[in-house]
């Protein structure tokens, strides 16, 4: 068996109802970007008496950066922006209570489409939304920006 490198370019998010009341899913796919697949652990060190030589390092709580997604405006043809994303932050600026918390999973795809690897974060809540950076002299699509907090990552292997 031969050991494939996967390829960063050929992705699938996806968001799924934690509990409650709202959509059960939540705009999937779509983005074209998604940074802040990373953990990172506390260490503290510990001068331990009489120990001239080193400290002691113990490990502490994981830190969970927070994700980046980022995708292009997209709607109907002929009809307005989606805004499902804009929503979910807006009913949380307003106050709505309890705030909508959606698990998903970032899955890596191999050429054919077939999930290679997925990571899954678990309860997570939009803490910034970024509209597009629009410029009359570039020809670019308009992007939209989500910076997700959650409560956990994990790699889970094949979807």
């Amino acid at each position: 068996m031969t050991d494939v490198a996967l390829t960063a370019f050929r992705f699938a998010v996806t968001f799924n109802r934690v509990s409650g009341d709202g959509p059960q899913r939540l705009g999937d796919g779509g983005f074209q970007e998604v940074t802040g697949l990373d953990v990172e652990m506390d260490v503290k060190d510990y001068e331990e008496g009489g120990r001239n030589d080193g400290v002691v390092r113990r490990i502490g709580r994981a830190k969970y950066s927070p994700l980046v997604c980022k995708r292009g405006m997209f709607g109907p043809a002929g009809g307005d922006a989606t805004p499902e994303l804009w929503q979910w932050f807006q009913d949380i600026v307003a106050g709505i209570r309890p705030v909508r918390r959606y698990d998903g999973t970032v899955t890596v795809q191999d050429q054919q489409g077939r999930p290679m690897a997925a990571w899954r974060f678990l309860a997570a809540v939009p803490v910034k939304l970024v509209g597009p950076q629009l410029n009359g002299r570039t020809g670019e699509i308009a992007m939209e920006e989500m910076t997700l907090a959650h409560q956990g990552l994990r790699l889970e292997g094949t979807a």
